[in-house]
């Protein structure tokens, strides 16, 4: 019987280098319903984005500090921090990032108000959503129609 030999190896050591030079725009996708965050982040990969997904709040913070999106795709009722905070988070680190909020609770709408009331400018969708309507929002948001590569780019 051959034996594995695997490391445990901690985010921060993770080499960012090959995904900091990747042209491709960078989006974050967080929920904490893992087969959400994952088939996104897929949807988002094939369509020519650098998809990340992230489980929780914090996750989703380390991994912006590693590697700045240029899109947040976030749910907004998690445990812990929620998306709505999670979103004020990315942008005091990084500005220009657009925020996309998603929920299937209506309560969303109160949390958007709320944000707009302070300052911040997030747009909103409704779960479920149809991968071409995100991506067609998605696009919009970043203003990149003529720049997001081809899926066969990707």
């Amino acid at each position: 019987m051959r034996t594995l030999n695997f490391q445990t190896v901690s985010r921060a050591d993770i080499p960012t280098q090959d995904a900091a030079a990747d042209l491709r725009p960078v989006v974050l996708v967080v929920d904490d319903e893992r087969v959400i965050a994952d088939t996104l982040a897929a949807i988002l990969s094939h369509s020519g984005y650098a998809a990340i997904a992230a489980y929780d709040g914090e996750s989703a913070l380390e991994d912006a500090a590693l590697i700045p999106p240029e899109m947040l795709i976030t749910d907004v009722c998690m445990p812990g921090m929620s998306g709505l905070e999670l979103a004020i988070a990315i942008r005091a680190s990084v500005p220009d990032c657009k925020v996309l909020l998603f929920s299937g609770q209506t309560s969303t709408a109160e949390m958007l108000a709320f944000s707009q009331s302070a300052g911040y400018d997030f747009e909103a969708i409704s779960k479920p959503i149809h991968p071409k309507e995100l991506l067609a929002k998605i696009s919009k948001l970043t203003n990149a129609a003529d720049e997001t590569p081809s899926p066969a780019a990707a």
